[in-house]
């Protein structure tokens, strides 16, 4: 005799597997939305930016300590512009690695995605970065205009 058993077979069905996979989607795309990717990466630029200002703001202080309060002296770039002027070099730039770059700096910092940031040597660079000094407070400020997510990014000392 031959004996017939209903419901005893091992397996899924397809309806039990659409539900996990349908349940995988739903946690994945809620995992790839909190995390943001693009969101991650540009604060890690934004973060990378107020450090490169940072340490450009804390080498031309110290380069003003050891000058007496003259960033100039000896210095072929001459004196920091009263206008947020870009650090670069050519025409309309301020030139200042000649004044920062090796001796309170090992290079110059730039921009991680501003448009053709960069530094190759002292004659060749564009750091994406303004300066300026105020008048008569004397103090300098340093800016990073291509900060994202409508971050200010700015330094003054």
């Amino acid at each position: 005799m031959i004996e017939y058993r209903v419901g005893s077979q091992k397996g899924f069905t397809y309806i039990e597997l659409i539900i996990v996979i349908g349940i995988f989607i739903i946690l994945a795309s809620i995992a790839i939305v909190n995390l943001n990717p693009d969101n991650q990466f540009a604060q890690a630029r934004n973060t990378q930016r107020a450090s490169h200002i940072n340490t450009i703001i804390l080498a031309v202080t110290q380069r003003n300590a050891d000058h007496q309060g003259v960033f100039e002296e000896n210095c072929s770039a001459g004196a920091i512009p009263a206008s947020a002027t870009k650090m670069a070099n050519g025409a309309g730039n301020y030139d200042i690695a000649s004044c920062l770059v090796p001796i309170y700096l090992p290079s110059m910092s730039f921009d991680p995605s501003a448009a053709d940031a960069h530094y190759t040597n002292s004659t060749d660079y564009d750091t994406g970065y303004f300066i300026q000094k105020a008048a008569g407070a004397g103090r300098v400020t340093i800016t990073a205009p291509s900060a994202e997510l409508g971050q200010v990014i700015s330094v003054t000392q």
